[in-house]
């Protein structure tokens, strides 16, 4: 197909004199589909991933039928390209409808085939859709070597259909729950690659018996012209709970503030402790659990042995080499530094170009931050792989509480999709397991803040003091959680390094985290940008 805009020599209403069945053969129709019609359509949903990028034109890279008896269904798979030259892959299934009441939001074309008025709208709008995905999984072949390839997991006992809506509002996926009991999770924005969730989620349910985390049951795949095999759909177990752990924390960190009126708490006299030290519950003075309260402590050490347990699964494989642990090596070296410098430079211009947007604290913080950016620089420089001595692994790579959910007094893991700017084959590189347990440090940071952002008025105290107390709680947190965590992880012979490794890497990650996410608040919410600030700062004021 020739890289350019599609122009369309035809004029709405489009009308054909070809069968549904095909429609996709029709050259005249792929280029009416493929002209503004479409952009105007994908440049409006949610799961579009391109927003602030100058969409080019839309090519069909290429198209498979689901069908059964009368129903044909097409699933597209479309190359958007960009004026700022890159491509995106995205997954669009279409259907024919022809009841003038029916998806009146989210019809894409208006169309007549063989004299029948109708519309083009995404198939997920459609039930027998939905269900015609659902009794292909669960009745699917063991060894499916067709081009469209479902499959589902022999621990999964499949029943009827019965019923299926929408999960809810979601950024780049969309998912539709089954029967009540089952979630199929459609990926929007597609790799020609398997997707990182898909072979997470079958590896740590299906090999490992990893009982937190949504179970697998199944998958839809497609086989490309290049004969790669691409995850359109992955089905797994419904977990009923409470919410995720980012609400959970919010909700318990608001109490954990208020007390400080409530109990008539000096800020000035809470006992601290250095970042990183590894804390029992008995360990944490009574001065901290009187303000915090024991709860959340026990929760911290439910969550970091949830944690472990998914590490000491991923570590434990020694026949899939996709899953094997590994150790440290040059090349991971070059490949960590490359990513990173090049991201850092990034993160340079954009506060460069948004510091006027800054004030207060966050202004001070951003002009260190620039001031210092050679020693930061060198901070991500030195990292010599020869005097690591623990493992790398497959892990979750975007861990925080949002990936987490609460169900009554335990946490179950999931979204194994990777960080949304890592490329495919970046998101499957073996990590230290201790980037995980960064990310939710640094998800520990955020809530805290955003607790003290959102509810600020409700506290008769000084941002300066609230930010004073909730580093206090902060370092008491990581200390709750690493005590816990640490120890499991080596009863389980998983090795993550000696405790002065440890410290390195933990550091390393979470100035990587922080960095990675001084872009999205730069560009979006510029008060919020002292959070990350903050916690680059404080780690590169620490001492090594």
């Amino acid at each position: 197909m020739a890289n350019k805009k599609q122009e369309s020599s035809l004029e709405p209403p489009y009308v054909f004199d070809v069968e549904w069945e095909n429609l996709m053969d029709d050259k005249k129709f792929i280029d009416a589909f493929l002209s503004e019609i479409l952009e105007d359509y994908v440049v409006k949903q949610r799961w579009y991933g391109g927003k602030s990028s100058k969409l080019k034109y839309i090519e069909l890279q290429e198209y498979f039928r689901i069908q059964q008896k009368g129903e044909v269904y097409y699933g597209l798979l479309l190359e958007v390209n960009f004026e700022e030259a890159f491509y995106q892959h995205y997954f669009l299934p279409i259907a024919f409808v022809s009841d003038e009441s029916f998806a009146e939001k989210d019809r894409i074309l208006p169309l007549s085939i063989k004299g029948q008025e109708g519309f083009i709208i995404d198939a997920l709008n459609l039930e027998a859709f939905r269900k015609l995905v659902y009794e292909r999984i669960i009745s699917a072949e063991p060894n499916d070597t067709t081009r469209v390839q479902y499959h589902h997991s022999l621990t999964f006992d499949g029943t009827p259909y019965e019923s299926s809506k929408f999960m809810g509002l979601e950024q780049s996926n969309t998912s539709i729950i089954i029967n009540g009991k089952s979630v199929i999770k459609f990926f929007r924005r597609i790799y020609a690659d398997k997707n990182p969730d898909y072979e997470m989620s079958r590896f740590l349910s299906e090999r490992k018996g990893y009982k937190n985390t949504p179970a697998y049951q199944g998958s839809l795949s497609i086989i490309d012209a290049d004969s790669v095999s691409i995850t359109i759909a992955l089905m797994q177990e419904l977990v009923p709970n409470q919410g995720d752990a980012w609400d959970f924390t919010l909700k318990e960190l608001h109490k954990v503030f208020n007390n400080l009126e409530n109990k008539h708490i000096n800020i000035d006299h809470l006992p601290n402790v250095a970042l990183f030290t590894r804390l029992k519950i008995s360990d944490v003075p009574p001065q901290i659990i009187d303000w915090a309260g024991l709860n959340i402590f026990l929760k911290l050490q439910v969550l970091a042995k949830r944690t472990a347990e998914m590490h000491i699964a991923l570590g434990s494989e020694f026949e899939d080499t996709a899953f094997t642990p590994t150790h440290f090596t040059g090349d991971y070296e070059v490949w960590l530094k490359n990513r990173l410098l090049y991201q850092f430079q990034n993160r340079l211009n954009t506060v460069e170009n948004n510091l006027h947007r800054l004030k207060d604290l966050s202004l001070e913080l951003a002009t260190e931050f620039l001031e210092r950016k050679n020693e930061i620089r060198k901070r991500f420089v030195d990292f010599d792989w020869t005097k690591l001595k623990g493992e790398r692994l497959r892990v979750h790579g975007d861990y925080h509480l949002g990936q987490v959910l609460v169900k009554d007094d335990d946490f179950y893991l999931l979204d194994f999709e990777g960080e949304p700017e890592s490329t495919i084959r970046d998101r499957k590189v073996k990590q230290p397991p201790l980037k995980d347990v960064a990310g939710i440090f640094r998800s520990f940071h955020y809530a805290i803040y955003a607790t003290i952002f959102n509810n600020e008025k409700s506290y008769p105290y000084t941002r300066e003091e609230l930010f004073k107390a909730g580093e206090i709680l902060y370092n008491y947190f990581v200390g709750a959680f690493l005590e816990t965590y640490v120890d499991l992880i080596q009863k389980h012979n998983i090795n993550i390094g000696y405790n002065q490794e440890r410290i390195f890497i933990l550091k390393y990650c979470m100035l990587e985290k922080a960095v990675y996410e001084l872009g999205y608040e730069m560009n979006s919410r510029p008060l919020w940008a002292v959070i990350p600030l903050q916690g680059i700062m404080s780690i590169i004021n620490e001492t090594n």
